[in-house]
């Protein structure tokens, strides 16, 4: 289902929060941002432009990939007016486990909490309420998760990976 969401219609977080924080969608609103899951709504010329071409963790990312990432996550948009200028995917069984991903508010709009914003819509969403864990990974970011709760792994023996560079594209 496709929505563009405001903490009005969504219940409340339930997640252990160490900050909790709410951000008033209205002040949001009244200033034409909007954030919703319509993906056919995303500009994804413009996602995988910026995915590729300023985040750290994207470069060398095919469209090919990207697009089957997208078409297998469930992908926020982040709006002002009509223009998209941010971005978020779920990777998630919608019970237990979710991952987060490709988060990021174009830089001319960023230091106005819309980052803040799309992190509390996307954790109120009914299906990720009481998941038992989610996940992701920064390397510059810690600051703004810490205060939705998220932490360095608890038992990181405990995890393993298999990790493989996207590989260069020329």
């Amino acid at each position: 289902m496709c929505a563009t969401y405001t903490t009005a219609n969504i219940p409340p977080l339930h997640i252990s929060m160490s900050v909790k924080l709410i951000i008033n969608d209205a002040v949001f609103l009244a200033k034409g941002f909007s954030i919703n899951n319509d993906k056919a709504q995303l500009n994804l010329d413009y996602v995988y432009q910026f995915l590729t071409e300023q985040a750290y963790w994207a470069k060398n990312l095919s469209f090919e990939k990207f697009k089957t990432a997208v078409e297998n996550s469930a992908c926020f948009g982040v709006y002002h007016q009509d223009k998209q200028i941010g971005f978020a995917r779920v990777v998630s069984d919608n019970s237990t486990f979710a991952y987060l991903a490709d988060v990021f508010i174009e830089k001319e709009y960023r230091k106005q909490s819309l980052a803040k914003w799309l992190l509390q819509t996307i954790l109120n969403q009914p299906e990720y309420h009481n998941m038992k864990r989610w996940m992701l990974a920064t390397a510059d970011a810690h600051v703004l998760y810490k205060q939705f709760g998220f932490k360095p792994l608890n038992k990181p023996e405990r995890f393993m990976e298999i990790f493989n560079p996207y590989q260069s594209l020329s």
